[in-house]
């Protein structure tokens, strides 16, 4: 029964924002059909379930920011995108709130406090996480609210979020939109509990399962959550039971759904339940609904035509914002006047150190980071020096640190997250590729991701074929990165402050092979921006290419082919992106216009095949490669030594390609 006046007035708002929702979803499946269709691709519609994002927003606050699946157009319009934004988006117009370039299922827009869609099931999670924490380390006040839908979840990242939300008291509230079915799959079939909200508890959190179809118990459990969250310094999580009136996506013919399925559906429909319960109680009569009825699609019709008349993108911003300026260089470390010995580990963590020191949104964390300070010892004292806060530990959840470094850095810090082998961040790739990497390019440059990914990778004696990749050319595939691999100390150092200045997401990848290694390293220079390379000797007859591991290799090669009376330039890529390939060119070209490129990576794919093939392109054809055989690696260090580059090969190598065998 409707019988406070805020019920009545919100029930009123809500009927008309719903149908604002429905109607627009319409819109969408006028667009995506005919012969020329307004709208390509897929489009995920959420008619059935607008009272969850109707009600939601209802109960938040400014200062909260929301994330959801791709089917949150609702959402998008609740966290204040104008309609006419929304849809140009879906139609992928220049006047879209991304300017066409997320489109209906990864519409983003952090100045209207919407963190965002995200096409990758369950993967909003993390990053909503994220979200939380950089909220409570601000103390804004707000909370992160983030929906998915009941497919997603049995994703792993969805229960790593939860894991990483719970133990940090995060103030962030879960939603979980239960429609019944997992894409084109019946829920529970595939569910091992009927109820959603009963998983969530088993991570000590407070969960309900509540009516979805009802914008006032929405708002009500919302509301409540909310106060939760904020009072007790803990995560919440509400199930929402709803329904989904229509397919998948858009061209979905439902095949596979019974009819009794979508006639108990429409049955339940929550804006046809709202319109009788106002007539009924007497809130309103049926004509006066009728005219706001007719009111709102005399605006869709004017927002239909709008859309369509809008102007396509600028072809000639296609390839604007994928990566940003490089920022200026670092300031030298205060107090350091002169070079001094230490080792590569040691210089990672003196870098650390200078950026804590300097930049009050930084954090560090990652597995066994804080107390332990880190397998390899990178992070020792830190935690003791700066504090639980901004150097701490985490579960051992790929997924949940690399989405929360992401949630995080979208709310002004700046995180450096350790992944403890570059093995392991195979099993969160999505995080990176698919959410990092698309940032800055989807808000056309508004918006960015400042953090640091460490890693090492690389084989050492008994390592095995889990802990021994060198995983470089999978990331150098992906544009929206910057990929670093310092092979001395002083670059270990000062690539990974160049990092840190950086706005863009940045991986640094050092090798575990080098960390004890002592080396001279001068703190007192100011620190170089991101790219580049560095010609580590130099030579008129050909020029040996390589990047961490393989500058032990190929400067011991050098050594040798000078013995052989060629004098060999060696050229140390470290930054493979931004890659420096006019320096490249141009030290190749004063190197006797020849190029021998290795690395430790497996051959096929790998960094030196695209650089050959550039050089090529360029006009330099003395050029040659060597890699790993495409094997995998044994952990047996005698078997190990027979596959891997060594300077012995090299050499002969290059006499071959130089004709001096």
């Amino acid at each position: 029964m409707l019988k406070k006046t805020d019920d009545v007035n919100f029930s009123l708002s809500a009927y008309r924002r719903m149908s604002l929702i429905r109607g627009i979803e319409r819109l969408c499946r006028e667009f995506s059909s005919g012969k020329t269709p307004v709208a390509i691709g897929s489009i995920h519609l959420c008619a059935g379930q607008e009272a969850i994002p109707v009600g939601t927003a209802e109960a938040l606050h400014p200062e909260d920011r929301i994330s959801a699946t791709y089917r949150g157009h609702g959402w998008a319009l609740e966290a204040g995108i104008p309609a006419f934004e929304v849809l140009s988006e879906i139609a992928h117009k220049g006047t879209g709130i991304n300017g066409g370039r997320a489109g209906s299922a990864m519409m983003i827009a952090p100045e209207h406090r919407f963190i965002g869609e995200n096409s990758i099931v369950g993967a909003g999670y993390p990053i909503a996480a994220g979200v939380a924490m950089a909220q409570k380390i601000q103390g804004t006040g707000g909370i992160s609210v983030v929906s998915i839908g009941d497919g997603a979840m049995n994703q792993g990242a969805v229960h790593e979020a939860m894991t990483f939300a719970a133990l940090n008291k995060l103030p962030v509230l879960f939603i979980c939109e239960n429609n019944g079915w997992a894409e084109m799959t019946r829920s529970d079939t595939v569910s091992p509990m009927p109820r959603q909200a009963q998983r969530a508890r088993a991570y000590g959190m407070r969960s309900a399962t509540v009516e979805g179809n009802d914008p006032i118990a929405v708002r009500d459990s919302v509301a409540s959550a909310r106060t939760y969250i904020l009072e007790k310094d803990a995560p919440v999580f509400l199930e929402f039971n709803t329904v989904r009136l229509w397919g998948h996506y858009n061209k979905d013919l439902q095949h596979y759904r019974p009819r009794s399925d979508v006639r108990e559906a429409e049955t339940r429909d929550p804006l046809v339940a709202l319109r009788t319960r106002l007539v009924q109680e007497g809130t309103i009569s049926e004509a006066e609904l009728s005219q706001i009825d007719q009111d709102l699609e005399n605006e869709l019709e004017q927002l239909r035509t709008e859309v369509i008349a809008a102007p396509e993108p600028d072809p000639a911003t296609a390839m604007d914002h994928i990566i940003g300026a490089a920022p200026s260089p670092v300031a030298a470390v205060a107090g350091s006047d002169e070079p001094s010995e230490t080792t590569y580990g040691k210089a990672v963590a003196a870098a650390l150190q200078a950026e804590l020191n300097a930049r009050p949104e930084l954090l560090v964390y990652g597995e066994d980071v804080g107390v332990g300070g880190g397998i390899f010892g990178c992070t020792r004292n830190l935690q003791k020096e700066f504090g639980a806060t901004r150097v701490f530990d985490t579960p051992i959840s790929e997924s949940a640190i690399l989405g929360s470094a992401l949630g995080a850095a979208m709310m002004g810090q700046r995180p450096v997250v350790e992944i403890m082998w570059a093995d392991f961040m195979l099993v969160a790739l999505d995080q990176i590729i698919n959410q990092m990497a698309n940032l800055r390019y989807l808000t056309r440059g508004t918006c960015t991701a400042p953090l640091v990914v460490r890693m090492q990778q690389g084989v050492t004696p008994g390592s095995c074929a889990q802990h021994s990749q060198s995983l470089e050319a999978l990331l150098f595939h992906t544009p929206g990165l910057r990929i670093g691999l310092p092979s001395t100390a002083q670059d270990a150092h000062d690539m990974l402050r160049a990092a840190i200045a950086c706005d863009d997401p940045t991986i640094i990848i050092e090798s575990r092979a080098f960390y004890q290694r002592q080396e001279t390293v001068d703190f007192s220079a100011p620190v170089q921006p991101i790219g580049g390379l560095r010609t580590r000797r130099t030579g008129k007859d050909i020029a040996l290419v390589s990047w961490s591991t393989g500058m032990p290799v190929v400067e011991l090669a050098a050594e040798l082919l000078a013995d052989s009376g060629v004098e060999a330039s060696v050229i140390d890529l470290r930054w493979l992106s931004p890659l420096p390939e006019a320096a490249l060119i141009k030290e190749i070209r004063k190197a006797g216009n020849a190029a021998f490129v290795m690395h430790e990576a497996n051959q096929t794919g790998g960094v030196g095949a695209e650089l050959l093939c550039r050089l090529r392109e360029a006009g330099i054809e003395n050029i040659g490669r060597l890699g790993t055989p495409d094997m995998r690696m044994p952990a047996s260090p005698v078997l190990q030594r027979q596959v891997l580059p060594n300077a012995e090969t090299v050499a002969a190598r290059v006499l071959t390609q130089l004709g001096k065998e």
